[in-house]
């Protein structure tokens, strides 16, 4: 049996950004710098939530414990949004597979995907059975589908697509992220948790020029701290600590104190079982054996808690650099990546925090309409989903067919620009002036995304 290949690209990708925020080595003339360069890190512990940050960006570590405590009284309804990466390019036309297209089983002789259901808005269109999940939200009216997103005059390189994505703009010497730009201009100095990346160092997305943002490398990162006790008695402690947050007092500066102190023993309890295997249940089951679903569930417990998180960056499951032994490699990645989207879903409704999230999934671009005998080589348009109780729950752009569909390539063509998804998720979700962050925003349609 063949071994799954990754073109030597995408690893290169992953192996440069494994450093941002310490520099980088010295790449070839004409690739584009990923954002995120130039930010210094440092370790900081944010005691009172037990959660150890790498934080990038300026600010001074002292005030960022009162920083994250006041940001999380100001703002304890504020909208968020989650941004997902399926690295490596994912094969649309296996996300929803064109099964009522003639040309589909001649492109695709032995890739060809069977089973699933038939997605709603485009007939010819059905949901790759490890997308179930997905397309149970979809019937509740949760996703909106976006089946063939990309921009004009596609560059066919994993770095370069991926980082016109992070950035925003087909631009390749721009630095920041647009969820950076954004965080630059509606943060604070004080609140590394407003922008947060959950993969271990900092998501390009996330990259910021003026306001400092925080990596954590997963569930293993969250705990409590306290010096010199340990056992039973820091857990009695730690009780203690926690009924403080029910103690009632006219004095402001008291309630908000208070405040703090039970959101902080409420995340504390709810990541009991990631510390502690075992003693605590979780609110939703989560798919296991791997660190993404396990990743989502502390976010949403974080949401849970009140944590004054903004823009969220975590990437999924698996790899989609699917050129060899796609039939292997494809199903298990989307299953896992699926059946967590759908739980974490499920768990901030069980929240009651659903209404204040929407969760964006994307892939720098899709792969070749043909097959190469056991997998597809780098395409154009790709997938999107869009997923929350807030979101319009439709479909954003045409899926225009394999006869007149495809270009000079061979590659699906794109019928939606990911910048006007990014400027109506600004301006539709959270309210700002799509033209401050994503340049030339105004060239680009909105479609709806929010209800």
């Amino acid at each position: 049996m063949s071994e799954r290949f990754v073109c030597d690209e995408c690893t290169r990708v992953e192996a440069l950004r494994a450093v941002a925020g310490r520099g980088l080595p010295a790449i070839e003339p004409g690739m584009p710098v990923p954002a995120g360069t130039g930010l210094s890190r440092r370790s900081f512990v944010a005691k009172s939530l037990g959660l150890a940050l790498s934080v990038y960006g300026v600010g001074r570590l002292g005030l960022f414990d009162e920083g994250i405590a006041a940001a999380a009284a100001a703002r304890p309804s504020g909208k968020i949004l989650v941004n997902i990466f399926m690295g490596g390019g994912a094969d649309a036309l296996s996300l929803l597979y064109p099964a009522g297209d003639p040309l589909y089983p001649q492109f695709r002789p032995t890739l060809a995907v069977d089973g699933g259901t038939a997605f709603t808005e485009d007939t010819r269109l059905f949901w790759n059975p490890a997308l179930a999940p997905l397309a149970t939200l979809h019937d509740e009216g949760k996703v909106t589908v976006m089946p063939s997103i990309g921009y004009a005059h596609p560059d066919q390189s994993h770095f370069t697509s991926r980082h016109y994505w992070e950035v925003g703009a087909t631009d390749a010497h721009l630095l920041t992220g647009w969820m950076g730009r954004y965080l630059d201009a509606i943060g604070n100095a004080d609140n590394p948790l407003q922008g947060l990346s959950m993969t271990g160092s900092l998501s390009p997305t996330l990259a910021t020029a003026k306001v400092p943002v925080a990596a954590i490398d997963g569930p293993g990162q969250y705990d409590f701290y306290v010096n010199g006790v340990w056992g039973s008695v820091e857990e009695r402690m730690l009780d203690a600590m926690g009924a403080l947050g029910s103690v009632r007092s006219q004095d402001p500066s008291f309630r908000t104190a208070a405040r703090v102190t039970a959101q902080s023993d409420t995340l504390r309890r709810q990541l009991l079982p990631f510390a502690k295997q075992g003693t605590s249940t979780p609110v939703v089951p989560y798919p296991t054996g791997d660190s993404f679903p396990q990743q989502l569930q502390g976010v949403a417990a974080m949401i849970g808690a009140g944590l004054p998180l903004h823009c969220v960056a975590l990437d999924a499951t698996g790899s989609y650099d699917t050129h060899a032994d796609q039939t292997t490699a494809l199903p298990p990645a989307l299953t896992t990546t699926a059946a967590s989207l759908f739980a974490f879903q499920r768990d901030l409704e069980a929240r009651g925090v659903a209404d204040r999230v929407l969760t964006l999934v994307w892939s720098e671009f899709g792969r070749r309409a043909k097959e190469n005998g056991s997998g597809t080589d780098h395409g154009a348009a790709g997938t999107a989903f869009l997923i929350g109780t807030q979101t319009a729950g439709t479909q954003v752009g045409e899926y225009l067919g394999l006869q007149n569909g495809l270009d000079a390539d061979g590659n699906l063509k794109p019928t939606a620009d990911f910048r006007g998804v990014y400027s109506a998720l600004l301006e539709q979700w959270l309210s700002f002036d799509a033209s401050r962050i994503i340049p030339d925003a105004k060239l680009f349609q909105r479609p709806t995304l929010v209800k």
